[in-house]
């Protein structure tokens, strides 16, 4: 047998180790957020319960690889060449794929991306046989696709996406309203109820989810239990809220904490159980392919003429591999950043406080919140006023008392909410043998319930809208990028020959380690402007943190104004692009801020108080001196990006000497803040007066031109834009300057 057939064979499992780690990268969202957003307990504790999960359901898991070998193609149909060449294709697509959603932190479906690449390859690779085989058309594809599976994976995808949204929302409005946010209270008579409901839910999931078709229960068993399901529900029901009693008032344990963790436990059970197929299903069909094959050249047959039909049939894994493979899922989600990240994007859209958001505003977005503003102002019409005060009631925020590190973005009542919907549509949808997907089902239910909870409120609702439709975007574009990148590759693999093979390979692993240096860029950016905000609060040095961020602020803009007119005179497109950037993401730096100031504020004691007033609109000079510079950069980039006309030699004189002063100031004014002596100032503002002299020049100059049509019009336009954004910088400076003198001085009177 050919030895390439055992490279691709190594290459499968290498592909099958890297789809565990991106794979499990990638849906740790779904056991672990509920946990992690209601703080149930430390970190590492919850990573402990959902190991233990993890290892349970791989070394229970029923390990069966139908979806895999069958349930997209047949493959009776194909040769073992094209065999080998679809698994390569799909194991590349699908580990590429879900590591460029890690990378950004975006959660999908390793179900759909895993199906949909099968099945785009399997049609190339089907194609191709077609156009090589006389007598057959394309309407022959069906005896090698089976198309039903895809569109009942589609069908399932819209219709679970669509329940889980509606069904979280209802539920956490009625518990919302039953308990409101003081809930302790109420939660010490009905707490042993509420969390049996919530455990019976989780107990119905890890049972027809999590363990059906294991070794671990029997078929007997399994066909009885799901004749008596609703009895045994009644029994569980019963036996959880007895149990939860004497934990909550004899033991004086927290319930909640304990039902979140046990949902946690269940659900990672459930995942490894069913999902670790996905990340190594294609792998290890791809290995008995091999050993097929090798068999078969051992008694003298011709490889290339043997088609695969021995692997249509029911295959159980071997128990060893699970193992191995739940202990690779258990190492990452200890160890990978990029599970963090993508927990982090859940949980930001969750959360219940306000903050900086991650995502921006579309116009879909706004005229949804438009409408749902406007819907709500009619419906309220119609409901008595004493009913909407009971109502507000509910939803009344507590008064927290802790920092802003220790506050959980969502509470307990609302984690018990997700898991239990989200445990009983899955388990649900299993038993009638409907398809959805695990991820798509626990984000929506997640959604859902913070939207009822009210945590999209007037402040936030169009930026986590935005970031919902992001999300779902996204999974749409899994399935069909997945189908175009394997079908795509799946053609270059048959045509390219051995060649084809080797680039693939030393091409997966180019756009691997890109991704992971892409990756650890934004890490180090996030993790830089995490640590600016960080400071406890009895050490908070607000003078000093306060003069070095304005003057690396100063040092920043100078540079980038100083490189941007040097761009525009030499017409350099590139560095006018990378200022244009910089300067973009220190307005977004700075927008940031202001948000980030609400915890300084917080811990600012009552004497204080003048002090967090000038920090207040120290943090509102640089956003706007941030954002003069962009008014600078963009077009200036835009207008060479564009091929038009560069600047006059006059026009960029006159800018040059503009530069000149501009840089002379900030230089003065850095002096001043970083020796905090302002005696200088009277004539740091006579330079500012003398600037706003040139300025005035500048603009007469280039209205002499304009008359004489010694400039185009896109220049000019783009000169005098220039002109106003710097006077814009030096006013607003110069307003910096003035409350940081007043901030510094106001200080100095406090202490």
């Amino acid at each position: 047998m050919d030895h390439i057939y055992l490279f691709v064979l190594v290459i499968l499992m290498a592909f099958a180790v890297s789809a565990l780690i991106v794979g499990v990268s990638n849906d740790a969202v779904n056991f672990l957020n509920s946990a992690l957003g209601s703080k149930a307990a430390p970190r590492y504790v919850i990573f402990l319960v959902a190991s233990a999960g993890i290892l349970l359901g791989s070394i229970f898991s029923s390990g069966m690889m139908e979806v895999a070998r069958r349930g997209v193609f047949y493959p009776e149909n194909f040769y073992f060449h094209e065999m080998m060449m679809i698994f390569l294709t799909v194991m590349f697509t699908n580990v590429i794929l879900l590591d460029l959603f890690n990378t950004f932190g975006l959660p999908t479906s390793t179900t759909v991306s895993l199906v949909f690449g099968l099945l785009g390859s399997a049609v190339a690779v089907a194609m191709v046989k077609i156009w090589g085989t006389d007598g057959e058309t394309l309407g022959d594809l069906p005896h090698y696709i089976n198309s039903g599976k895809a569109l009942g994976i589609i069908s399932g995808i819209l219709v679970s996406v669509i329940i889980a949204f509606i069904t979280g929302t209802v539920v956490m409005y009625i518990t919302r309203v039953l308990f409101s946010f003081h809930y302790l209270r109420a939660f010490r008579y009905v707490g042993p109820l509420w969390c049996g409901i919530a455990l019976t839910a989780i107990s119905y999931f890890a049972i027809f989810k999590g363990l059906k078709d294991t070794p671990i229960l029997p078929h007997e068993l399994m066909v009885w239990m799901e004749g008596h399901t609703w009895e045994l529900m009644a029994y569980c029901l019963v036996g959880w809220t007895v149990l939860m009693g004497v934990m909550q008032y004899l033991l004086r344990i927290n319930i909640l904490k304990l039902t979140v963790l046990a949902g946690t436990l269940s659900l990672a059970l459930a995942f490894a159980g069913n999902d670790l197929v996905n990340f190594i299903g294609v792998s290890v069909a791809g290995y008995d392919s091999y050993n097929i094959a090798a068999e078969a050249a051992a008694n003298g047959v011709d490889v290339s003429t043997l088609k695969m039909g021995a692997l249509d049939g029911a295959v159980t894994a071997n128990p060893l591999i699970l193992f191995l493979g739940g202990g690779v899922m258990v190492t990452t989600i200890w160890l990978s950043k990029k599970a963090r990240s993508v927990s982090e994007t859940e949980i930001n859209l969750a959360r219940q406080d306000d903050g900086a958001e991650r995502f921006g505003s579309t116009s879909l977005s706004r005229a949804l919140v438009r409408g749902a503003v406007n819907f709500n102002k009619n419906f309220t019409k119609y409901v008595p006023q004493r009913v909407q005060r009971f109502i507000e009631r509910r939803f009344e925020p507590m008064v927290v008392l802790e920092t802003a590190e220790e506050r959980a973005p969502f509470d307990l009542i609302r984690a018990t909410v997700n898991l239990a919907v989200a445990s009983i549509l899955i388990a649900s949808a299993t038993s009638l043998q409907l398809p959805l997907s695990t991820t798509y089902v626990t984000f929506m239910v997640a959604m859902g319930s913070s939207l009822a909870d009210r945590a999209w409120g007037r402040e936030s609702a169009v930026y986590r809208i935005t970031g919902v439709l992001t999300v779902i975007s996204g999974w749409f574009l899994t399935a069909a990028v997945a189908f175009t990148v394997a079908f795509i590759v799946g053609l270059v693999l048959m045509y390219g020959g051995d060649i084809a093979t080797y680039g693939l390979a030393a091409v997966c692993a180019f756009i691997l380690f890109q991704s992971k240096v892409l990756f650890s860029r934004r890490q180090k950016k996030a993790a830089a402007r995490e640590a600016m905000y960080k400071t406890d609060a009895q050490e908070l040095n607000i003078v000093d943190e306060s003069t070095e961020e304005i003057c690396n602020a100063m040092r920043t803009m100078t540079k980038l104004y100083s490189d941007t007119l040097e761009g525009l005179a030499n017409e350099d497109r590139r560095k006018l692009k990378d200022t244009m950037r910089t300067a973009e993401q220190m307005y977004q730096e700075a927008h940031e801020r202001k948000y980030r100031l609400l915890p300084i504020l917080r811990k600012l004691e009552a004497n204080n108080i003048d002090t967090g007033h000038y920090y207040v609109q120290v943090a509102d000079y640089v956003n706007e001196v941030a954002k003069a510079l962009v008014h600078i950069t963009r077009p200036s980039f835009e207008h060479i990006d564009n091929n038009h006309e560069g600047l006059s030699p006059e026009q960029l004189a006159d800018l040059q000497d503009i530069n000149k002063r501009v840089s002379a100031i900030y230089d003065e004014i850095i002096q001043m803040l970083q020796s905090k002596d302002f005696s200088k100032l009277d004539e740091a503002l006579m330079h500012r007066d003398q600037l706003f002299e040139t300025l005035a020049q500048a603009i007469k100059n280039q209205i002499y031109r304009v008359r004489d049509n010694a400039s185009s019009s896109r220049s000019s336009m783009l000169y005098l834009d220039i002109i106003t954004e710097t006077k814009t910088m030096i006013l607003q400076s110069r307003n910096l300057l003035k409350a940081q003198k007043h901030f510094l001085s106001t200080e100095e009177e406090v202490m």
